[in-house]
């Protein structure tokens, strides 16, 4: 009884709660446990050592790397479960958990492309990823899609190729004349521009099958906004698509091209999702550049 009660008293504080809820999903590293929480790496250490001395956690030695995993007794747990609700972090811990362990799958994923580049730096006719995208935008359905900040409406245009209806958001009003003026000299009569902001989108509700932001959210002035208007104008069943920034430091982005904010976090985007009423939300970092700033472009998908 006495350990039972010393073990209470030890995970009864919030940050080693935390600790505790999310090692008993999935073993972490201290690096790991530290992007999650939001706390430092002395405090993260501070509290496992604690805990390791507890007997609620275990580790595990690979290479430079220890990974901590739950030892606790599931009647612990259980009674620790009880106390959740009361920690306001634990439900987005969860989800910054499943973005991280989405970060290990794409350090895996970069190795296998590693290789693949080994067997593929020679010249091939015809390969191209412009060849590529106008191979799967076939494979698409016929869709009323919203391309939300679209600018001059490059995707918007290639899209129209499959869609049944493309319509162009955008708050510029040279960039929609100039989108407009496109289509009607190329003859894409299913393309339509209108004027309009992200947070006030001008289509009716339930009005389109699918709507993109293509490196167009951090350039809203509350991108939870953007994602909620988003859901409204999507039919039920519908997809929402982001592309933009992972977050980062380089401030000169916000002169250059005018960007509210530095990027976003995978789970940040997941949050806004999910608060906005999205499901099967999945989240993925798809591209890094090879040159300094090196921006990271994350793609986010999910339903209505």
């Amino acid at each position: 009884m006495p350990s039972i009660l010393k073990s209470l008293r030890l995970a009864a504080d919030p940050n080693r709660l935390r600790i505790l809820l999310l090692l008993e999903r999935e073993e972490l590293s201290v690096a790991e446990l530290q992007e999650i929480v939001g706390r430092g790496q002395s405090q993260i250490s501070t509290n496992l050592a604690q805990l390791k001395a507890a007997g609620l956690v275990d580790d595990r030695r690979t290479g430079k790397h220890s990974f901590y995993r739950l030892k606790a007794a599931p009647q612990l747990m259980a009674l620790l479960h009880q106390a959740r609700p009361e920690v306001p972090e634990a439900e987005e811990d969860q989800r910054a958990l499943s973005a991280t362990l989405r970060h290990r799958q794409d350090r895996m994923r970069r190795y296998f492309d590693e290789l693949a580049g080994k067997f593929g730096r020679q010249y091939v006719p015809g390969r191209s990823w412009k060849g590529l995208a106008e191979a799967l935008l076939k494979l698409m359905p016929p869709q009323v899609i919203a391309d939300l900040g679209a600018g001059e409406g490059t995707f918007s245009q290639l899209l129209a190729q499959r869609a049944e209806r493309v319509i162009a958001i955008d708050n510029s009003e040279k960039m929609v004349e100039f989108g407009s003026e496109l289509a009607r000299t190329h003859g894409i009569g299913n393309l339509e521009y209108r004027l309009g902001d992200l947070e006030a989108v001008p289509i009716a509700d339930a009005g389109v099958d699918v709507a993109f932001l293509s490196q167009a959210l951090h350039h809203a002035q509350h991108p939870e906004r953007a994602i909620a208007e988003a859901w409204r104008i999507l039919k039920p069943g519908g997809r929402i698509a982001i592309l933009d920034l992972v977050r980062h430091q380089f401030e000169e982005a916000r002169e250059m091209y005018a960007d509210l904010w530095l990027g976003f976090g995978e789970h940040e985007v997941e949050a806004y999702l999910v608060q906005a009423g999205f499901r099967n939300v999945e989240t993925a970092v798809v591209y890094r550049e090879t040159e300094a700033p090196y921006f990271e472009t994350m793609l986010a998908v999910a339903d209505k």
